[in-house]
């Protein structure tokens, strides 16, 4: 089985939808990638085969990963990339050729070696895709393959890459039968069918975008509606014209839409959404509840990652219950605590999750020595502390190696986090290590403010809510966090941005 079997939907319902007017049915979706796949074999790409892909979010993106995935492995690229970090992912991915819209960003194609082909998309009249060679290899001459066989459940459909913010980015190649399992258990945990249509709005260069939002509306006969960026101001539009039914998103979006839900309050009651999910980064609780409040719908925080072709356990729809500060239980995954020795833990206990199931990867690629120490016993170690409850929610501490030491105490940076976020004057908060010589580590904390407060004050009001080693000792306030190309807070590294130097 792969892929192309998970696409679901009657022949004349809506599968994509697009804000400039582009829509498809399943039927011409799927005519449309099989005829893709063809046009990709006839180039003299087959499976196995890695096709980078540089575009932005929008019909051609999605026609294009399916094409890519059914004919070879499609490795999607952020499109906003340098020159060089399009280098080092071509050359790591050993990608054969690359696919971009006519507008391709000029680092793109710098970046490709002479021995990678370059395809060109053409969108049709009536929104569907052809493909145009217009560079052959200089190894491979475009030689016709003809119609090759569709791949089985073992072939890798997509290669990405660990974010990379703690040590070179490690190959993830996730195969078939990994998507296939991740979209049932997300399509089971939120009872997903084709009367949903969903918003996507994270990027399709990401998992979350690509399982989380994609391939499960498509696999559960929904429609897909999908903006070519997230752009908060002209979200609540795209509601009103299109009323979906849920849409997933990291925190900061969701906290960019919360920003402007009380100006469109007519929307927001006109256009109930069954739920609201999220993921790709801890949701702050206080933002949980003010998007209960105001958007009159249920938020599901979930908890993912790459490895894991994203959902490893989320909150339920009601009427089950949903336990804020918790990001839910496994749906699908088992879900463990282990010991520094890989060790099982009893419920209850502190220590790093682990997960199983068959959406998990069996490994990173050609990494024996990450491998070793990331997958035991069947597990997948995610690097993340937390505790699961007698009802198996579990509740996350933080990533371990983001946990701050300051002489021998353990602080969780997202608790000082969540403090920080309830003062009215503060939008945004980020709390960090700094090197400090006779504690190893001390915390700060950068926040972006959205009121009238100072440094002296957010302190004191740390200081009635905090154990005095958890309060920061000192607080930056900046115009805007740094974050990653998929938008992750730059928490290992803003000790470093900020040039603060070892602290006495």
């Amino acid at each position: 089985m792969n892929i192309f079997e998970l696409l679901a939907g009657e022949d004349n319902h809506s599968a994509l939808a697009a804000p400039e007017g582009a829509t498809l049915t399943y039927k011409q979706l799927c005519e449309n990638v099989v005829e893709l796949v063809s046009q990709l074999n006839s180039f003299g790409l087959q499976r196995g085969d890695r096709i980078a892909i540089v575009m932005s979010n929008g019909v051609p993106m999605v026609l294009s990963f399916l094409a890519a995935a059914l004919c070879g492995t499609a490795a999607p690229l952020n499109p906003k990339y340098k020159q060089e970090e399009f280098a080092f992912y071509y050359e790591d991915t050993q990608a054969k050729a690359l696919i971009t819209l006519a507008d391709v960003p000029e680092a793109a194609i710098a970046a490709a070696s002479p021995d990678m082909m370059r395809i060109y998309t053409r969108v049709n009249a009536e929104s569907t895709l052809s493909f145009e060679l217009v560079k052959t290899a200089s190894t491979r001459q475009g030689e016709f393959l003809g119609n090759q066989d569709f791949p089985d459940s073992d072939d890798v459909a997509m290669i990405l890459h660990t974010s990379g913010t703690t040590s070179r980015p490690k190959r993830v190649p996730i195969r078939h039968r990994n998507l296939i399992a991740s979209v049932n258990n997300i399509i089971s945990a939120y009872s997903l069918s084709a009367v949903d249509t969903t918003l996507c709005l994270m990027p399709l260069f990401h998992i979350h975008g690509l399982v989380g939002c994609m391939l499960a509306t498509l696999a559960s006969g929904g429609t897909l509606v999908i903006p070519d960026s997230f752009n908060a101001l002209s979200f609540w539009k795209l509601v009103e014209t299109f009323q979906p039914t849920w849409y997933s998103a990291a925190p900061t979006m969701h906290q960019a839409i919360l920003a402007r839900a009380s100006r469109n309050e007519e929307i927001v009651k006109a256009n109930p959404l069954r739920f609201i999910r999220s993921s790709s980064a801890p949701l702050p609780l206080v933002i949980s509840e003010q998007m209960e409040a105001t958007l009159n719908a249920p938020v599901l925080e979930s908890y993912s990652m790459t490895e894991a072709a994203h959902l490893m356990a989320t909150n339920p729809l009601p009427p089950k219950v949903r336990k804020p500060g918790t990001v839910g239980y496994g749906f699908g995954v088992e879900v463990g605590i282990m010991d520094e020795d890989g060790n099982l833990l009893p419920q209850g206990s502190l220590g790093e999750v682990v997960v199983r199931g068959l959406n998990v990867i069996d490994g990173y690629e050609n990494n024996p020595q990450a491998n070793a120490t990331t997958f035991i016993n069947g597990w997948f170690r995610t690097g993340d502390q937390g505790t699961q409850d007698a009802d198996g929610y579990l509740r996350l501490t933080g990533r371990i190696k983001e946990l701050i030491n300051r002489g021998g105490e353990k602080i969780s940076p997202l608790e000082v986090e969540s403090v920080l976020l309830r003062h009215p004057g503060v939008a945004e908060a980020l709390a960090f290590a700094v090197p400090h010589k006779s504690l190893g580590e001390d915390i700060h904390a950068a926040v972006v403010l959205k009121g009238e407060t100072s440094e002296k004050e957010l302190l004191a009001y740390c200081a009635t809510m905090l154990a005095d080693f958890k309060v920061p000792k000192q607080i930056h306030i900046l115009d805007e966090l740094p974050r990653g190309a998929t938008g992750k807070l730059q928490r290992l590294n803003m000790a470093k941005l900020l040039k603060l130097e070892s602290e006495q």
